[in-house]
């Protein structure tokens, strides 16, 4: 029986992108929905990496594989790198939006980097589902109202820690949900190993060392939501004496990138009417946290006796789903650290310039100190230059959601959404 189509916040993007564009790019890991979201507005297919037809086609006429009724899905187009001047062109010619939706899950280092598609492409990042999306978030404190000026006010729900555990083993992936947290962590250390074994020799165009692979998204995961450096990393990543070189961990970094399974949080870029310095160090973090934890081999037993780790983890979990929801409104999340040790977890930036600073923290225990902490960055912030700050507020598990005396929000992850 065909599963039901779960809602998606980029439903509405890609609706307005094909409303506007020639061709809509839509980009993520593999396994997070794109082909399935694609085909809800998709009025013909060709599946470029399994369809024989595509090779002899593309040494012969490549016209003939996109010749479709529109608009068009191309999934997997950077199996053919070659598609992409073949569909520009088809934009140009036909001088019609909606045209063509691309779907990968590793960006090309080919002539598509040379040959841009300004004007006739539209690109969407698509990431794994975040807590509305997967029914653990109500969506009654929309991060677009938080960014308004809105108050908050909600009692639910409450995500218990088993509950969040869960949802960090399981992650975003839509083909996962059904499955208990043991089945679905194993299953993710299964794409995982495919990333490591395959994959990253694939991208990369030449053999890699799967070991060394495993050894530095290993590295990732203990490191995950810190700003640990290229050097650190490639200490974390050495065995037994043998040295990991920085160059070597960083071209496999750019390899997860292109694949799209890594994705680190920038530092935040602004002026400061302090003495305090800016660092521009970016977090390290997965796509979705399923990752790192997998990655540790982590379980329900071992996140509950390590809260430490639990807590990088729902930190990341809710870096996801503030970039999918930041997304849906033209925004971005960076992080902020200074010279002094003062950080914020996430700066979220619209694109009209109004912008909104969160901590996330774990216990109800640590509200306190992460809204004092707000205050204090509140007022190192040249506002004159940024503005002031739509909403500062502490995200948590807690199922209630208002906006304290001193002007801070605590904002439940369960009610959180676009």
């Amino acid at each position: 029986m065909a599963r039901t189509y779960r809602s998606r916040v980029v439903d509405a993007e890609l609706r307005r992108a094909l409303a506007s564009a020639g061709a809509v790019v839509i980009e993520g890991p593999k396994a997070c929905g794109k082909t399935v979201t694609a085909r809800q507005v998709a009025a013909s297919e060709l599946r470029v990496d399994t369809d024989p037809r595509v090779p002899p086609a593309i040494a012969v006429d490549p016209g003939l594989l996109i010749d479709g009724d529109p608009p068009q899905l191309l999934d997997e187009w950077q199996v053919q790198p070659s598609l992409w001047n073949h569909v520009r062109r088809a934009v140009d010619d036909r001088r019609l939006p909606g045209q063509f939706i691309l779907t990968g899950s590793a960006t090309p280092d080919d002539d598509a980097a040379r040959h841009s598609g300004a004007g006739r492409f539209a690109r969407i990042r698509m990431r794994p589902m975040s807590l509305l999306e997967t029914g653990h978030s109500n969506g009654a404190v929309s991060l677009r109202a938080l960014l308004d000026g809105d108050p908050v006010r909600t009692s639910g729900p409450d995500l218990a820690l088993d509950v969040l555990i869960e949802r960090v083993l399981t992650g975003g992936w839509p083909g996962l949900q059904e499955l208990g947290p043991h089945d679905a962590s194993r299953a993710v250390r299964d794409y995982l190993a495919t990333i490591q074994h395959v994959d990253v020799s694939r991208v990369a165009g030449s053999r890699r060392d799967p070991i060394r692979v495993g050894r530095v998204i290993a590295a990732l995961a203990r490191n995950v939501a810190t700003e640990a450096s290229i050097v650190t990393l490639a200490k974390d990543a050495a065995h037994e004496g043998e040295d990991t070189e920085r160059h070597t961990v960083s071209g496999y970094l750019d390899v997860l990138e292109r694949l799209m399974v890594v994705e680190d949080q920038p530092a935040w870029s602004t002026h400061l009417r302090s003495s305090a310095t800016l660092r521009k160090s970016p977090k390290r973090h997965f796509v979705d946290p399923s990752l790192a934890a997998a990655a540790l081999h982590a379980t329900p037993e071992t996140l509950f006796a390590d809260l430490n780790l639990f807590g990088l983890l729902f930190e990341s979990l809710v870096i996801r789903d503030l970039r999918v929801y930041a997304q849906a409104g033209d925004g971005a999340v960076s992080h902020y650290r200074d010279s002094t040790g003062l950080e914020v977890d996430a700066i979220v930036e619209t694109g009209d310039g109004r912008w909104g600073a969160f901590e996330v923290k774990l216990g109800a225990g640590q509200i306190e100190a992460a809204a004092a902490g707000l205050l204090r960055f509140r007022d190192r912030v040249d506002t004159s230059r940024a503005g002031q700050p739509a909403v500062l507020a502490v995200i948590t598990p807690s199922g209630l959601g208002y906006r304290r005396p001193d002007g801070v929000s605590v904002v439940p992850i369960g009610a959180l959404g676009q």
